[in-house]
């Protein structure tokens, strides 16, 4: 069968979930609790849904305790219009992943069936190659190492949620639900999608694009210089920080400060402060009661309207937005 474009995609009437090996119970929950529940109320879509796995005669273990039995082998990926793999191990091996679930999962792939990954079961899609030359997400925890293990995926740290084409990755936990949620809204349309999400009491419809709400960690020092010199730029974030001035804190050339900035950190000096910038007004929004002015002036913006251009580019909401969704003390007014 030829690859099917998403929009011409009418209905998802199968849904199998492969079980590759050790995985979580929550995002197994999401995808079972969506597509494997019955008919709640008129217009709740039915599915045939289907757990399946190599061998279904061995249980599955899940995270924490607890296994998890099969009601299908992989015969049912080959019928299935919707395939679903949930968190599973981080880097596929032989013996986390048989050569049998990783073809047909690829099999799947291409015949044009939507294939989906829940948190870090897009390393397993990874390892079958269905994600080689596509723009895809995982939790953002492990989106370094799923981009250092497979450098032909356009890999994505910030996102809820990918679609490229049939195949759709999403980040860790509720982000989930949310590419379940966009799935149904492609497939079955808006009405549809907004009458699941009200029965799982969520938010009907989440951007794709709309930022994980995480923080980044600094990279750990190496001795070569440069983990001490990130630690003291985060100390001193009100201050300015010219390239120049940072390479001569460091002893080195400004060309090699950029070289290992970019080397250690994926991106460029004045982009990294930037970030860092944001990630200490989070801090502040969500635990002072600053005004966005002060705390533009505390990380080193300067203005709010400084402040509120990097910190939408970089979280996906205004300031004044994300204090009111995370913060625990009221903002001053003067």
């Amino acid at each position: 069968m030829s690859a099917r474009n998403p929009a011409a995609h009418p209905s998802t009437s199968t849904v199998a979930l492969v079980l590759p090996s050790r995985i979580a119970p929550f995002e197994f929950g999401v995808a079972a609790e969506i597509f494997g529940s019955p008919q709640r109320d008129a217009g709740w879509p039915a599915f045939d849904f289907r757990v399946c796995t190599d061998d279904p005669d061995v249980p599955v273990p899940l995270v924490g305790a607890g296994t998890l039995t099969a009601s299908h082998d992989l015969s049912a990926v080959a019928e299935a219009d919707v395939v679903i793999v949930p968190a599973a191990p981080r880097m596929p091996t032989p013996a986390t992943v048989s050569a049998d679930v990783l073809a047909a999962l690829r099999s799947a792939a291409d015949r044009g069936a939507w294939v989906v990954s829940l948190c870090t079961g897009a390393f397993v899609l990874a390892e079958a190659g269905i994600l080689d030359g596509r723009r895809a997400t995982t939790h953002w925890r492990w989106a370094g190492e799923l981009a250092a293990a497979y450098p032909s995926i356009d890999v994505d740290p910030d996102v809820l949620y990918v679609q490229d084409g049939t195949v759709i990755t999403s980040a860790g936990t509720a982000a989930g639900v949310d590419a379940c949620l966009h799935l149904l809204r492609t497939t079955h349309g808006p009405a549809t999608a907004a009458l699941v999400a009200r029965q799982l009491v969520m938010p009907p419809h989440r951007e794709g694009g709309q930022r994980q709400f995480v923080r980044a960690a600094l990279p750990e020092p190496r001795g070569d210089g440069l983990g001490e010199l990130l630690a003291w730029v985060r100390d001193h974030l009100e201050q300015e920080h010219t390239l120049a001035a940072l390479a001569a804190r460091a002893g080195w050339s400004q060309r090699t400060l950029v070289r290992r900035f970019h080397e250690q950190t994926g991106t460029t000096a004045g982009r990294w402060i930037a970030g860092q910038r944001v990630l200490r007004a989070q801090e502040l929004l969500e635990g002072s009661d600053l005004s966005v002015e002060q705390v533009a002036r505390e990380v080193g913006f300067g203005t709010a309207a400084l402040l509120r251009h990097h910190f939408t580019r970089e979280v996906g909401a205004t300031p004044a937005a994300y204090r009111r969704r995370f913060g625990e003390v009221p903002m001053q007014t003067g």
